[in-house]
């Protein structure tokens, strides 16, 4: 995968610590300042998982202007589970079974004054070719709404139950102290326009890609946010997605 360079935008591994805090840096641009998050006194977004996890940096090649990170947690199978980020949130003893290798991805951003759409389209490149070249099976996280009011995320959320819950063999169970049942609780019809506007663009990246989501969204005040659990089996993305991936990633 690395280094990966697709017209203006090169994307690459953080080598250093310069490289990490920068990754922390654009994070609390996209994640704290001006969200409603708690803020930090050095004004990086920097978790206990930062220094498990392998963090992506895709740039611009000629200014060398970060534009978009993320980072990902590599799993040999679900019996590493317990390792992940995830597993803060979710009670994920369904998943300790599985046997293919997984990728848990976060804390994907892209600088709030960017608005280029190649730049999502290349860090799903990437992450593309890393999958194929490592075999990974299963892709997973947390995807997140920003404010912690369940009604202002009601049409979407309803839209996640009706179309998008998981398989019940590997569903999350309730773990945080602090979860909206949605599945049990939402009856209400989504109106489909007003939960596409809603939804956050990396679950709508994960669902086009065949993902499922938990029954229930935790709530993270800290961050300001609600998220639910998403996974996407490789083997379930439609042909003419895998088809348009690859075409980035080649």
């Amino acid at each position: 995968m690395f280094d990966f360079l697709k017209g203006r935008y090169v994307a690459r591994f953080a080598e250093s610590r310069a490289d990490l805090e920068a990754a922390q840096r654009l994070r609390y641009l996209a994640f704290v300042s001006g969200t409603g998050a708690a803020p930090r006194a050095d004004g990086r977004e920097a978790d206990a998982f930062d220094g498990l996890c392998r963090h992506v940096l895709i740039e611009e090649r000629r200014s060398g202007r970060l534009v978009c990170t993320y980072r990902f947690l590599d799993l040999a199978g679900g019996a590493e589970i317990s390792r992940s980020y995830s597993a803060q949130f979710y009670g994920l003893e369904a998943l300790a079974g599985y046997e293919g290798r997984m990728l848990e991805m976060g804390r994907f951003c892209i600088h709030p004054d960017c608005r280029d759409p190649d730049i999502l389209r290349i860090a799903w490149g990437a992450m593309t070719r890393y999958v194929d070249e490592t075999g990974v099976e299963m892709l997973f996280g947390c995807s997140s709404f920003r404010g912690t009011h369940w009604q202002d995320h009601a049409d979407a959320l309803a839209m996640l139950k009706h179309r998008h819950l998981g398989p019940k063999r590997l569903l999350p169970k309730v773990k945080a102290p602090n979860v909206f049942r949605f599945a049990a609780r939402l009856r209400r019809k989504p109106d489909a326009k007003r939960a596409m506007l809603k939804m956050p663009p990396l679950l709508k990246t994960y669902l086009m890609m065949g993902g499922w989501v938990s029954d229930h969204a935790v709530v993270d005040r800290e961050l300001n946010t609600m998220h639910v659990f998403t996974g996407v089996e490789i083997k379930a993305i439609p042909p003419a997605r895998k088809k348009l991936l690859r075409a980035v990633a080649g």
